[in-house]
């Protein structure tokens, strides 16, 4: 049975926009459909759908500029139908390793969503090329949905 998708990505370099990609390609060969929100926004997003928020982490552990705006939409959001996936992108030299992704698991989880299952977090420094550890990830949780 199809599904549509809701991908959300939090990116300053673009390696979580990468990542959003190859995971629609995978939605895609599976028969379900997506939507990729590079600039998302609450009312632009679906919230009876899936969600699958790839997100890096910024400076200090901060969230990416793009997604910032969004996360502070969910503090006021009910989410009580959302389920979702959360992929992190980070540097494990950084003690705010995956910062970005724990925080947008809080404001999920505090306006009612539901994480599907704990979110993954890649290193960069072991997963140079993160969309591959993702796929491999989401394709598992995807076949056991």
């Amino acid at each position: 049975m199809s599904k549509h998708f809701e991908i959300i990505v939090g990116t300053m370099l673009g390696a979580a926009e990468y990542v959003a990609d190859a995971i629609a390609e995978k939605l895609d060969a599976k028969g379900h459909t997506y939507t990729i929100h590079a600039e998302p926004s609450l009312e632009e997003i679906n919230t009876d759908s899936t969600w699958i928020v790839c997100t890096s982490t910024h400076g200090a552990g901060e969230l990416p500029d793009n997604i910032q705006p969004f996360a502070k939409q969910l503090e006021n959001a009910d989410l009580s139908s959302v389920n979702a996936y959360v992929i992190g992108l980070g540097d494990t030299s950084y003690d705010t390793f995956c910062f970005g992704a724990k925080e947008m698991e809080k404001h999920i989880a505090k306006a009612g969503g539901t994480l599907i299952t704990d979110a993954l977090y890649i290193d960069v420094l072991e997963h140079p090329i993160p969309e591959d550890a993702a796929v491999e990830w989401f394709e598992e949780k995807l076949a056991n949905a």
